[in-house]
């Protein structure tokens, strides 16, 4: 018995290094865009009607604290820069930003 559990730590250690995740981690459903919305929203701090101007403001305060020169990660800075990309692309098309 204790033989499958080691063998299964070393097997999930293994998943972890050669392919990125945890194998539990592929039992999750994919998050819906929905949850991604929320949770961009939650990283950055902005109420749901959030304007393009306080999303960007958020994410420039974001990105001074977990900046890579800063001390932060580069995971840190790439999931502030996708969650900034994620909610300007739910904003309506405004006429300042269709060019009209």
């Amino acid at each position: 018995m204790l033989k499958l559990v080691v063998i299964l730590a070393l097997l999930s250690v293994f998943c972890r290094w050669a392919l990125g995740k945890w194998p539990w981690d592929y039992l999750r459903p994919a998050p819906t865009r929905s949850q991604a919305v929320f949770r961009a929203r939650k990283l950055l701090g902005v109420e749901a009607g959030a304007g393009r101007e306080e999303i960007i403001a958020a994410h420039r305060r974001l990105t001074a604290l977990v900046h890579p020169d800063r001390g932060g990660s580069t995971a840190a800075m790439q999931e502030a820069n996708a969650a900034r990309d994620l909610l300007l692309d739910e904003l309506p098309l405004g006429r300042d930003q269709n060019g009209d």
